[in-house]
Formats: structure tokens, C-alpha cells, sequence
């Protein structure tokens, strides 16, 4: 299996869910998770479709969202680099 390029993860996600693919978007998320040294299991993983920043080709974008499942927050860095856009 190819390694996930972190800057391309969001991309990837919305052609998931273009293509009627979403259901495979939580494993995608997972195998990032995992090759960043964290913990899949730690984390619930949401999907909000967001309406595309201006200039895209595209016209709706899917934001990941984190959430631990003990209630702590979030490491910042770690939201910012799964949304990250190429």
C-alpha cells in the first residue's frame, strides 16, 4: 500500500465522497492517523461538506473533523495538517 501524502488527504477524501466512495474516507483517515504515530482508536472521525474556497475547480470540499474519544482536546496541529489542502 502507497503511503498517504498528508497535503493531498483532503483531496482524497472529497473524491471519495464524489465518487460514492465515502464509506471508505474513515479508513483513509485511519491509515493518516496511524502514519503520523496516533492512535485511530483514540479518535471519532467526522465528514462536513463544506462549499469550496473560491478559485477551486471544485464547488464542495470535505472538512475532517477530530474528536477524542476521552474529551480532551485536540492537538491542533494535528486538525490543521488533516485538512491541509495541496
Amino acid at each position: 500500500m502507497s503511503r498517504i501524502n498528508p497535503y493531498n488527504l483532503q483531496m482524497q477524501i472529497t473524491r471519495l465522497f464524489q465518487e460514492g466512495q465515502g464509506i471508505f474516507a474513515t479508513i483513509k483517515v485511519q491509515d493518516w492517523l496511524r502514519s503520523n504515530n496516533h492512535n485511530p482508536a483514540e479518535y471519532d472521525i467526522l465528514f462536513h461538506k463544506k462549499p469550496a474556497p473560491p478559485g477551486s475547480q471544485l464547488v464542495m470540499i470535505i472538512e475532517i473533523e477530530l474528536r477524542r474519544k476521552d474529551d480532551q482536546p485536540v492537538d491542533t496541529w494535528l486538525q490543521e495538517q488533516v485538512n491541509l489542502r495541496s
